[in-house]
């Protein structure tokens, strides 16, 4: 019974992850601003990074945690060095 609910919150998860990353491309697609597209491209990282987490629990896999963690990291630096590039207009002083 337990496995059974696991099993369909995980891929309930899946599929919400998934939809929220539709939406996250469509923000990036259509920001009015280059503000909206950061946050977009933030919220996409974010959720590249769930869903890689919730795949390596449905498969129990290490990998998909290692990959997390290096996507988590490069969307980091990104959307910092992307906050800096509209603050100052340029990243490297």
């Amino acid at each position: 019974m337990s496995a059974t609910i696991l099993s369909a919150a995980i891929t309930f998860a899946l599929g919400a992850l998934a939809l929220a990353m539709v939406f996250a491309t469509i923000r990036i697609l259509g920001g009015p601003r280059a503000q909206d597209r950061v946050l977009g491209l933030d919220s996409l990282y974010v959720n590249t990074m769930l869903l890689f987490l919730t795949l390596g629990i449905r498969n129990g896999t290490a990998f998909f945690f290692e990959a997390a963690i290096v996507i988590s990291m490069l969307g980091f630096v990104a959307t910092v060095a992307l906050a800096k590039f509209l603050m100052r207009g340029e990243i490297i002083e």
